[in-house]
């Protein structure tokens, strides 16, 4: 079926289940931001491709909701279907739910999937007046040949390499829900069950999760996936249940208080625990999120080995391309970098798809090079390559603008502007108990100061061995729901400010930092950022008279480091391309 065709079926489902719209969030059961083919949903109704959207299907319309990052992708994507896009962000922005608030009452009913609409979610469409309807999957009845949920093997990590055993952590997580007078945990949360037991999975592409729900008890801990992923592992402080059990146990339990973070609980699992005698809910964000977040010695170690791998990989690559005797398209440089990385034998493979945005392309955010927009990297332009790996010892993410033939004098100041939010966001020192939010203008300020902006966040959570977008500590212009949550020492997020002109270039420049101790005065404890990418700025690009001697000493010393970490790692023939472009300026 064409995408249109998808669209006169699902109204045909909506019409038989008396629905007068249907919502689509392109999640899974567990609120995952990257999911597994099953939950292609959004993808499969749309066309679109980004990770994240929200489209809603009613009988005359067809539109689908995208932040900055994707606006000129989803535009291209969803070209002559009957879908429109909004914008979430920027001077043209709206939300799905102003718009059911608008156009539907209270007698309209507006249908969603149950598995994936959240426990909080639906509270907030009902506090808008907005008649949510957890049904069944309408998309069951269309999507013929819909792939099954995987149930791929699980690998179980060393604890060493861990820091702490599964036992200890979930130790830790009874500690704390027993000060709060709580007796069991449902945790739903894919990237937290993995940290939580020391296991990684396969289920999601370039984040190594499995499907799958852990409900702590007082005395027990039950983890609900298939048990044929444990062939060659064996469960220790846990037992396994098959993975449709859990709505049947949780409708067991009697008088107890049963805590859940319900962001990410489904309206499945509420509905179950609704069942249950007696049971309270408490609620609160996971506490191994919060645990998880704060990276121990051993993964904050085992997170700056990354680095240096990738760091090695990186300017074994960026020689070549430097090299000139290679011709490369947007498809072929992110393969190059690829080959690279896969020469390390603890590298397991991508963080998630590179981005490698040439020219015009490097102003589409997220842009995905496809054998049909693929163009040559020939002549003068940027190339944007946002790109990172899941290596056995954590997990990386960089962005590096890089110059092919001659710049033009706007490309040069655009990319010191961005260089110079980014220097000043990762050199700040700032006191206890500060959040991302207040720290997201020290990169915008330059921008700003010329009139310009960018739209995407700052900087995101990095997990260990996990996904590549973990909070809940986070940088951005946008304030947090809720308490804001403080940086801490062990948190590790991403720097990446950027700018881009539509039809003319993109800029971003991306490293990951780890909050680290700075100081304590007689005003209190302070701190500031560890700076673990490992690779060489594009020298071309920078434009000295724009620097401060400060912001030159921080990009001399910021050289001088990767230069003293990768001169003995790097091929030989990259050598000469380290120590020039590592130069002090």
């Amino acid at each position: 079926m064409q995408i249109n065709e998808r669209v006169e079926c699902l109204r045909n489902q909506m019409k038989k289940a008396g629905l007068d719209a249907f919502l689509i969030n392109g999640t899974d059961p567990h609120q995952s931001e990257y999911v597994s083919p099953r939950w292609h949903t959004r993808r499969w109704i749309s066309g679109f491709t980004g990770s994240a959207g929200t489209v809603i299907v009613t009988q005359k319309e067809a539109l689908i909701w995208v932040d900055s990052r994707y606006f000129v992708q989803c535009a291209d994507q969803i070209k002559d279907t009957v879908f429109e896009m909004r914008k979430i962000d920027g001077p043209e922005a709206s939300s799905p739910i102003d718009f059911l608030q608008k156009n539907f009452s209270k007698n309209k009913k507006v249908g969603i999937a149950e598995e994936t609409l959240m426990l909080s979610e639906k509270e907030e469409y009902q506090k808008k007046g907005i008649n949510i309807q957890a049904t069944e999957d309408l998309l069951d009845y269309i999507w013929k040949d819909r792939p099954q949920m995987p149930d791929y093997p699980v690998e179980k990590m060393d604890d060493d390499l861990c820091g702490l055993s599964a036992s200890q952590k979930i130790e830790e997580i009874r500690k704390l829900g027993h000060q709060n007078n709580e007796d069991y945990h449902l945790i739903s949360s894919l990237t937290d069950i993995a940290w939580i037991l020391n296991l990684r999975g396969a289920d999601v592409e370039d984040t190594p999760v499995f499907l799958s729900y852990l409900l702590i008890g007082p005395g027990d801990v039950k983890l609900f996936t298939p048990k044929s992923r444990f062939k060659n592992v064996k469960p220790d402080c846990y037992s396994v249940h098959s993975y449709e059990d859990v709505t049947v146990e949780l409708s067991k339990l009697s008088n107890v208080t049963v805590r859940l973070d319900p962001e990410k609980t489904n309206m499945k699992l509420a509905s179950a625990l609704e069942k249950a005698n007696g049971v309270k809910i408490s609620r609160g964000r996971d506490f191994s999120s919060d645990l998880k977040a704060v990276k121990n010695a051993a993964e904050l170690e085992g997170m700056r080995v990354a680095h240096i791998l990738d760091g090695v990989a990186m300017v074994n690559f960026l020689s070549q391309v430097k090299s000139g005797e290679y011709d490369f398209t947007e498809v072929t440089i992110a393969e190059a970098l690829a080959q690279e990385r896969e020469l390390e034998e603890d590298y397991l493979g991508p963080s998630f798809s590179t981005i490698a945005g040439f020219g015009a392309h490097g102003a589409v955010v997220h842009y995905s090079a496809t054998e049909e927009t693929d163009i040559p990297i020939t002549g003068n332009g940027l190339l944007v390559l946002d790109s990172g790996g899941q290596y056995s010892c954590g997990t990386t993410d960089i962005t590096r603008t890089i110059l092919f033939g001659k710049a033009t004098r706007e490309q040069k100041e655009d990319y010191t502007l961005v260089l110079k939010g980014h220097l000043a966001l990762s050199s700040q020192i700032f006191p206890k108990g500060t959040s991302g939010h207040q720290l997201d203008v020290l990169a915008h300020q330059f921008l700003w100061q010329r009139g310009m902006n960018y739209f995407h966040g700052t900087g995101h959570g990095v997990g260990f061995r996990l996904s590549v977008h973990e909070g809940p500590q986070r940088i951005s212009a946008k304030a947090e729901k809720g308490e804001p949550v403080a940086l801490k020492p062990g948190m590790v997020l991403s720097d990446e400010p950027g700018i881009y002109k539509e039809g003319k270039h993109g800029i971003r420049i991306e490293n990951l930092v780890a909050v680290t101790e700075a100081q304590t005065t007689e005003f209190g404890q302070f701190y500031t950022f560890e700076v673990l990418t490992c690779c060489p700025y594009e020298r071309g690009l920078i434009v000295k008279s724009m620097l401060t001697a400060d912001e030159k000493r921080m990009i001399d010393e910021y050289h001088q480091w990767v230069r003293d970490m990768l001169i003995d790692m790097v091929d030989e023939e990259a050598k000469s391309y380290l120590i020039e472009a590592t130069k002090p300026l």
